[in-house]
């Protein structure tokens, strides 16, 4: 019998991808549960798995190329004397005009990424990396119940199972994240050589991004802004980044504890009404080295210690740049973060993503004269932020009153993040 291979949709927004390589060459034998290509996704490269045993005979889209999902990719022939009728067919699908593919309404079967905790064949589905930390922590994962798409096991997971999360880290230092005066502010990445007078195609996640803000521009939103006394934040700071604290996860993790006491502005809008989400998912955008962005998700952010963000933080970064993110580490946020005050920038608007409600823009923190409550002078560092919600979900008064308690938080209340 002789099987297809096709391009597996590895979230829900993807309707192509494009195959990095083929781990496997034609002729060699595959088994069931054996990694056959890496596809790159609209976010991250990803291992495509075999659900047969068989030998790759025909691949018909090379390394480098892309193709729609559910389209036909390599064909794999139960036995050897397959392999030669496998190499025809494929002759014959090459030799054949193509036809429109349309986007799939469901999932393609035969090899894609596994979705589910267990198949029916038996056989337990986790994340690489849930893999690996199981094994490390020496965690057996047929006992966890996982928390991923349909019930594949994540990494958070096997951390949850050993109490891991809830505990404080032995300290990590890491590159301090300021929101600062522009001096320390990083450069923001520019290409080496720009192309000049060439048109170059989109990535994969370059075409992601655009389509995604196409569709963000048909919602209806509004901006709200507020302005915000960082100097107690400032110096939580200073005393916490010897001990692996990013400002980063202070934002974070504050946005979080806020989030808490607005549920509607962690809401987001559907068909069928208001959805309210279960968990506080904190997405914080991150600018990718060879173009495009992708928001990491600090998942339940209000229940972790700030200790154990910060190295959540700084894990999803460095495996995001590396292309290695799960897509429940970039797909599940319930709020967007995008902090462009690190480059020194001092306001702007961000573009709310698909189905969230609200995306908050934060600006550089800077010395200003302000007049007190007595009538004198005074330097105060401020930022500003800039909320912009769907106002099908929230109004006015929703954005206003979460940015007053979030700027409380910060000003006054801004200790509460360690406990």
């Amino acid at each position: 019998m002789i099987r297809d291979i096709f391009m597996p949709a590895l979230s829900s927004t993807m309707t192509e991808g494009k195959i990095v390589s083929w781990v496997k060459s034609p002729g060699e034998k595959v088994s069931k549960g054996e990694t056959v290509l890496v596809v790159e996704s609209d976010k991250a490269d990803m291992d495509v798995e075999s659900f047969y045993d068989g030998y790759l005979a025909v691949i018909l889209v090379a390394a480098g190329q892309e193709a729609p999902v559910g389209e036909a990719i390599a064909y794999i022939a139960e036995t050897e004397a397959e392999i030669e009728l496998a190499k025809a067919q494929g002759k014959t699908a090459a030799a054949a005009p193509s036809k429109p593919v349309e986007t799939p309404e469901i999932a393609p079967p035969p090899v894609s990424i596994p979705v589910a905790a267990v198949k029916d064949n038996g056989r337990l589905v986790a994340s690489p990396r849930a893999k690996k930390l199981a094994k490390e922590l020496k965690v057996e994962l047929k006992t966890l119940v996982g928390s991923g798409p349909h019930g594949r096991i994540t990494a958070e997971d096997v951390e949850k199972a050993t109490g891991k999360v809830s505990t404080v880290p032995a300290p990590v230092i890491t590159p301090p994240q300021p929101v600062s005066v522009p001096v320390a502010a990083p450069k923001a990445p520019i290409p080496a050589s720009a192309p000049v007078g060439r048109t170059v195609p989109l990535t994969t996640l370059q075409k992601a991004v655009a389509q995604n803000m196409s569709v963000s521009l048909q919602v209806p939103t509004f901006q709200v802004g507020y302005t915000i006394t960082t100097d107690p934040l400032d110096q939580l700071y200073q005393q916490l980044k010897s001990k692996g604290v990013t400002m980063t996860a202070l934002l974070a993790k504050a946005v979080a504890n806020t989030l808490a006491k607005h549920p509607i502005v962690n809401a987001s809008y559907s068909d069928a009404g208001i959805q309210y989400h279960g968990a506080i998912n904190v997405a914080v955008a991150v600018a990718m080295p060879d173009g495009g962005l992708i928001t990491p998700v600090l998942r339940s952010a209000n229940q972790m210690d700030i200790y154990s963000l910060s190295r959540s933080w700084k894990d999803l970064v460095d495996r995001a740049r590396s292309k290695q993110l799960q897509p429940e580490e970039y797909n599940s946020g319930t709020f967007t973060i995008s902090n462009l005050g690190m480059f020194g920038v001092d306001r702007f608007t961000a573009i709310l993503p698909p189905n969230q409600g609200a995306i908050l823009a934060v600006g550089a923190s800077r010395p200003q004269i302000v007049v007190h409550n007595n009538g004198l002078f005074g330097v105060q560092k401020q930022m500003t932020v800039n909320l912009t919600s769907d106002h099908r979900v929230i109004y006015g008064a929703d954005a206003a009153s979460f940015l007053q308690d979030l700027a409380k938080l910060i000003e006054t209340e801004v200790q509460s993040l360690t406990m």
